[in-house]
């Protein structure tokens, strides 16, 4: 009988370990105060970066609807 290994592969493939010795790189450049100001401060930039996508989304669909209306004006005046 073959036991099959658990695989801990998380966010990217990084594995536990990984996780964790990145977090403690984190807690002594930055110190256990500064984690949470520098976790909200990602969180807002990962945040704004959707903000920023999908509003250029709604944009192109704009454009798309105004070509389709221009088109169709065009093809009324024919």
């Amino acid at each position: 009988m073959e036991l099959v290994g658990i695989q801990t592969a998380g966010i990217g493939g990084l594995g536990f370990q990984e996780l964790f010795l990145i977090l403690a790189v984190a807690v002594l450049l930055f110190g256990g105060k500064k984690i949470p100001e520098v976790a909200k401060g990602l969180g807002e930039g990962i945040r704004n970066f959707k903000h920023a996508l999908k509003g250029d989304e709604e944009t192109a669909e704009l454009k798309k609807e105004e070509l389709k209306k221009d088109e169709e004006k065009v093809e009324a005046k024919r």
